[in-house]
């Protein structure tokens, strides 16, 4: 491998802003901010609009929005 062309890769937080979760994991991400973690050890802040904390999807409050009545055209179409 080449020296000098990889990005550091180092331990970092990943800190959700619209709920109160934060996970230490590892990236090359960047940041001028930094945070204490649970250790006592100060680590790099990402600051994320959307985790597995926040997202509809993981959360189970996702919604099928039905524009049109496509699911009952189809329903239509292919019952038996």
């Amino acid at each position: 491998m080449k020296a000098d062309i990889h990005p550091n890769y180092r331990d970092v937080v990943f800190q959700d802003v619209t709920a109160s979760f934060a996970i230490l994991t590892r990236s090359t991400l960047a940041s001028k901010e930094t945070v204490k973690w649970e250790d006592g050890k100060e680590y790099p802040l990402i600051k994320v609009e959307i985790s597995s904390a926040s997202h509809p999807f993981y959360t189970g409050k996702q919604k099928v929005v039905d524009t049109g009545g496509r699911v009952d055209k189809f329903r239509k179409r292919y019952a038996k």
